[in-house]
Order: structure tokens, then sequence, then C-alpha cells
């Protein structure tokens, strides 16, 4: 009990400047920024698994369990080369958020969003309806300048017409992804990566993993359209939203896009 009121003296008696404040406040703004870019992502529970490890090293010194903390301080020395390998995407991922906030953004165009929103979930329903199979990715932070790469480059305005031109089979264009960045198609027939998650079902092919295997490492979203089905699938951080009608979708792309106001004006 003594221990306890000599810790209250010494709150008592500390001096707390604005400064201290608001360094506190900081300090918890970007745990907490953390701790949302991770929520929902594998990254999560490798984080969850270095507490653990954190926790049992602490637990075994306090018991004096030498060998067990001995092993685990030496683990320990690793621990920051291991959270740069395991969470680059994710430290990427916040670093371009911090650059992408509104301090920081000009000439966007918010008035574009319900238009483009409305096209893209009215060419999906088309798709659909006509069982064509597509993949239509939404740049949004994160770059995706390594996938615009590997297609066609286009930059041409986002239109519903040309969307489902590009799909039509049998076309140049039509086996690989459209990326859609601000509102432009910047590029079409590009490669996705694969996700190599083995919890998915056996009746997702190539289009879902490839949809899921980006939004695994970058922020964007991406919708696909089942060829054998006519099913609408959205693709977020690595998780797949399906059934979709075009109701549903607008709704789903309204609030990932057009909510944070990432629509970029089209340069003439």
């Amino acid at each position: 009990m003594s221990w306890l009121l000599g810790l209250l003296r010494e709150i008592t008696h500390l001096q707390v400047s604005i400064a201290d404040i608001a360094d506190i406040v900081t300090v918890a703004l970007l745990i907490y920024a953390l701790l949302v870019l991770l929520r929902g992502t594998r990254a999560m529970q490798m984080l969850w698994g270095i507490v653990i490890i954190l926790g049992l090293y602490l637990a075994a010194s306090g018991l004096k369990l030498i060998t067990l903390s001995t092993i685990l301080s030496k683990t320990l020395v690793f621990l920051p080369f291991a959270i740069i390998v395991l969470f680059q995407q994710e430290i990427r991922r916040m670093l371009t958020a911090f650059g992408s906030t509104a301090i920081f953004r000009w000439g966007r165009r918010p008035e574009e969003g319900p238009v483009i929103i409305n096209e893209l979930a009215l060419a999906a329903q088309a798709l659909a309806s006509k069982r064509i199979g597509s993949l239509i990715v939404i740049q949004r932070r994160d770059s995706l300048t390594a996938w615009i790469d590997t297609g066609i480059p286009l930059e041409a305005r986002f239109s519903y017409d040309l969307m489902l031109n590009i799909f039509i089979p049998g076309t140049p264009l039509h086996d690989g992804a459209v990326i859609i960045r601000g509102g432009q198609i910047v590029a079409a027939s590009c490669f996705l990566p694969l996700t190599t998650s083995h919890e998915l079902s056996s009746e997702l092919g190539t289009r879902h993993r490839a949809a899921i295997g980006l939004t695994e490492e970058t922020d964007a979203l991406v919708i696909v359209v089942s060829e054998e089905t006519g099913t609408i699938s959205l693709a977020v951080e690595g998780q797949l939203l399906r059934p979709l009608d075009e109701t549903t979708l607008r709704n789903a792309l309204a609030e990932h896009l057009f909510q944070m106001r990432l629509f970029e004006e089209v340069q003439a």
C-alpha cells in the first residue's frame, strides 16, 4: 500500500505543461491510426503474436525463468527488424495516407464522385447480366504503378460505354484488369497478383483470387464480375463482399470512395 501512496505523491507533484499534453495526444493519435490501419488485416494477427511474445518475456523475467527469458530476450533483439519486414506494406500505406490527407490535396472535384460511382455500378450490372467476366480496379491512396505498367496504357476519361467495350469478349483488352485512377481509366489488360490464401472457396476462380491478392497488398478496391455465374463481388482489404447487385455495389463504393474524396480532377 505504501508504494501506491508514494506513486500518488509523485503524480500530484508532476509539472504537466501544454507541450507534455500535446506530446501524449500526438502519440495516442499515431497509435490509434496504426491500429485502425491494421484492423481486420493479417498484420493485426502478427501484431498480437508480437504482444504475446513480449508478455511471455515479462512473465518469464518476473518468475525468474532464466532459460525462457534468455531465449525470448535474444528473440526480441531482432524484433525491430521483424517489424519492418512484416509490416512494410502497412508502414508504406500509413505514410501514403499521411501524404494523402486533405491538407496535401488540391484540385479535387468531389462532385464527380456520385457520377462515377453510379456509372461503375451500372457497368458492373450490365456486365453481370451478360455474364461477361471482368476485373475493375479503383485506386485509392496506394500507388498501383507496378500493376499499371503490366497493362496497356489508355489514359481515357472514365465512361460507362468505354467500360463495356473494353470487356467485350474477343477484343484485345478484355483479358485482364482495368485500373481506374481518379476519373480516368489509366490502363487495361493489367495483371494482378494472386492471393496465396488457402481458405478461399474452391468455387472462386482466378479473377477473384487476383482481386483479393491486390487488396492484400494495397488499399485498392476491385470489382469482380464472374463469367460463370454473373455474380458481382467487391474485394476490400483482402475480403470479398458478395453477392452484390447494382444498389449494394453503389452503396459500398460510396462508403469507400466518395466519403474519402479520393476522386481527382481529370487533367485536360
